[in-house]
């Protein structure tokens, strides 16, 4: 191999590699396997600061070494972060998180180089920065004791404080620390989510015991690429807040650029079919150039897309199961709305 090959090999070659090296090849076999030089593949392990040897799965909470290639490969390509970030399944934090975090001492991100600092770095016990801070447990208290949420505490943080590492704190790190009653005693109303501790993640009841449709239904992966810079208007997202008793809902709509907010009424229950009426009826009041795509979870009340479609020419798609950062901005709208409606509300009455 020239000089500086090691640097110009194909992604596959180096990942297949680094297997061997993983699986217990000795240098010289995995090389040998792969079609390179020795030297070439001791540089490549020098390179990548060793290699972790894992052998108890990984929780899928956690970046895998997959994940950390994939993240490698789309940096060395030019893609954004959240184009990565959408591709291994996760939220663009976390990949910008990840980056920040573990990438090498000269900047440059090297996937194996990361997986071993990952894996290092959770064998580590540490004190949740929330503890070990009584100052900074205050200042957090005291923000959400004023109905502030997580998200706005984390960003005021930054803000206050930049050159303070210690007291920055993401949101999701906040969300944990009040759940598990880190920060004070956690009551009804210090989240906006009316919430004192966290549902488990699964395959919950339908809302409206309708079968999914499976087909014909546009991925959010598809979505015009304008939908992401946020340079157009006319691109939407959308959820129900759910009232009392499953009685009542109110259609939310976020509009991406310009951050207009809808309040749809869905009177009569929340099936596909009211909600699709409610839908059509509110965004034929609106010019075409404001009605181009609408985002939306995978709930069954939006059985009916594809007669919303034909009816108000928007392009409707539908963000992955269990991935509410994908429609962040109703997100967002959605927990602000809810102090103004808190949960149990009988929402006809709005």
């Amino acid at each position: 191999m020239p000089r500086g090959g090691h640097n110009r090999a194909p992604a596959a070659t180096k990942r297949r590699y680094f297997e061997l090296i993983r699986q217990g090849a000795r240098g010289s076999e995995a090389s040998t396997q792969v079609g390179v030089s020795l030297s070439c593949g001791s540089l490549w392990f020098i390179d990548a600061g060793s290699v972790t040897f894992i052998d108890s799965p990984i929780s899928s909470r956690y970046l895998s070494q997959d994940d950390r290639i994939e993240i490698a490969d789309g940096l060395a390509a030019g893609e954004s972060v959240k184009v990565i970030a959408a591709r291994i399944g996760k939220s663009y934090q976390t990949v910008y998180r990840e980056i920040g975090r573990n990438r090498k001492p000269n900047g440059r991100y090297q996937p194996w180089y990361a997986h071993g600092q990952a894996h290092v770095r959770r064998q580590r016990p540490k004190t949740p920065r929330v503890v070990a801070d009584p100052a900074l447990r205050a200042v957090v208290a005291g923000k959400l004791a004023e109905h502030w949420s997580p998200a706005q505490v984390s960003r005021w943080l930054r803000r206050r404080w930049p050159n303070r590492p210690g007291w920055q704190l993401c949101t999701e790190t906040i969300y944990e620390a009040a759940y598990r009653g880190l920060i004070s005693p956690i009551s009804d109303d210090m989240l906006r989510t009316g919430r004192t501790y966290r549902h488990a993640r699964g395959r919950g009841r339908t809302r409206d015991g309708a079968l999914k449709q499976s087909t014909a239904m546009k991925s959010i992966h598809d979505r015009p690429t304008v939908v992401e810079t946020r340079s157009q208007v006319g691109h939407w997202e959308g959820d129900l807040i759910i009232g009392g008793g499953q009685r009542s809902a109110i259609a939310t709509l976020v509009e991406r650029k310009a951050r207009l907010t809808l309040l749809v009424p869905v009177r009569g229950g929340h099936s596909a079919q009211v909600v699709g009426d409610a839908l059509i009826a509110a965004f034929a009041q609106l010019p075409a150039g404001l009605r181009r795509t609408l985002t939306w979870d995978q709930g069954n009340e939006m059985f009916h897309h594809a007669r919303i479609e034909q009816a108000t020419g928007l392009a409707i798609y539908f963000a992955d199961p269990h991935s509410p950062w994908q429609r962040g901005t109703n997100e967002n709208t959605n927990g602000l709305l809810r102090q103004y409606f808190p949960k149990g509300t009988d929402l006809n009455q709005v």
